[in-house]
């Protein structure tokens, strides 16, 4: 379970978060969604640890992110899965070697363990055919994959998907939720997705928090988000639906 509390973020003075609290379960598909620039994406990087609140604690089954210590930081650290928006690949690696990458920094497993364990990610991803070409060489929705499997490798407890549908066709956006909801409950990770994509949200949100203008106004799941009162949140599923 994640748990962030209270959490407020500024960038020279201009308020990105406010006050923003909310609980993501274990097991569960949870989501963030709003329109661009509602501060989604900055949400996910205060998690990660890529951004510092002003204020707020962002909890890791009761260990405080924020105030933790270095040795606690790279032990919950170790902790996370991410896939970023694009897939994020180094284009020099193969798809194996991408698979790979945070077992050669964070591990001292020998080669041939670090390449099983790399491999088994990609066969639950069924790309292992796919283990020794490029990244220059596969589609856009093989590159996701790719990045959900590199993002599995350390077996997370914690994953988190940044728009893991950018770019992708309708049927391919279809697969890699299914394949999100699938690793979800089989690992039974806590998983958070950010997403713009309606698609998704009715497919996937078992827990959704909706923000505007950085404030969450509203959080409830994929069976009555589309019997909501809130005005925002009917104005952006207005744009989105139809």
């Amino acid at each position: 379970m994640i748990e962030i509390k209270n959490i407020h973020k500024e960038f020279d003075g201009r308020i990105v978060l406010d006050d923003i609290s909310a609980v993501f379960k274990q097991g569960k598909v949870n989501m963030v969604i709003g329109g661009s620039g509602t501060g989604k994406s900055v949400l996910l990087k205060c998690m990660i640890g890529i951004l510092t609140p002003e204020r707020g604690a962002v909890m890791y089954d009761g260990r405080d992110f924020i105030k933790s210590d270095l040795d606690q930081v790279k032990e919950i650290r170790r902790e996370m899965g991410v896939l970023f928006q694009g897939g994020a690949l180094f284009d020099s690696k193969t798809v194996l070697e991408n698979v790979r990458f945070p077992l050669d920094i964070l591990t001292s497993q020998t080669p041939e363990e670090k390449n099983k364990q790399a491999m088994l990610c990609l066969q639950r991803v069924g790309l292992e055919a796919s283990a020794h070409q490029m990244p220059s060489d596969i589609s856009g929705g093989m590159k996701k994959r790719v990045g959900i499997a590199r993002a599995i490798v350390m077996n997370p407890k914690y994953l988190f998907c940044d728009e893991p549908n950018s770019g992708l066709d309708p049927l391919t956006a279809v697969k890699i939720d299914l394949l999100i909801q699938e690793i979800t409950k089989e690992f039974n990770i806590t998983t958070i997705v950010i997403s713009h994509d309606m698609n998704s949200v009715m497919r996937m949100g078992e827990y959704i928090i909706f923000l505007k203008d950085g404030k969450k106004c509203w959080e409830g799941n994929s069976a009555n988000i589309l019997q909501t009162e809130t005005p925002d949140l009917q104005e952006f599923l207005s744009t989105k639906l139809t």
